[in-house]
């Protein structure tokens, strides 16, 4: 069983940056899609970033690109996301998810795994 552990969450004020971590145990990364969805209060689930099996292809969506960037570490096991100029639209909690099979970007129900998320503030 896979399992996924997000890490690297927390408060930080506008304008500033966050690295957040994701780890891998009970499989091997490189066998999957990577995500990272965003989990904000009162709004619905989003995808933030994507990235193919071997790091090939990324995905941003527009409020994000420029600013976020989706990197993996197959050797280790490790998905990462480097935020930066964050604002206060950012917040929420941040969740790494893995996909087997298809395209990177997908419906939540679609991905085979998921972490419990990071919570990433945004306030002065």
């Amino acid at each position: 069983q896979v399992q996924l552990v997000e890490s690297g969450g927390g408060l930080v004020q506008p304008g500033g940056s966050l690295r957040l971590s994701c780890t891998t145990s009970g499989g091997t990364l490189s066998a999957y899609h990577m995500v990272w969805f965003r989990q904000a209060p009162g709004k619905e689930r989003e995808i933030v970033a994507g990235i193919s099996r071997a790091g090939g292809s990324t995905y941003y969506p527009r409020d994000v690109k420029g600013r976020f960037t989706i990197s993996r570490d197959n050797t280790t096991n490790t998905l990462y996301l480097q935020m930066n100029s964050l604002n206060p639209e950012d917040a929420g909690v941040y969740i790494c998810a893995a996909k087997s099979r298809g395209s990177v970007i997908g419906r939540w129900r679609e991905y085979d795994y998921r972490g419990q998320g990071t919570q990433v503030t945004v306030s002065s």
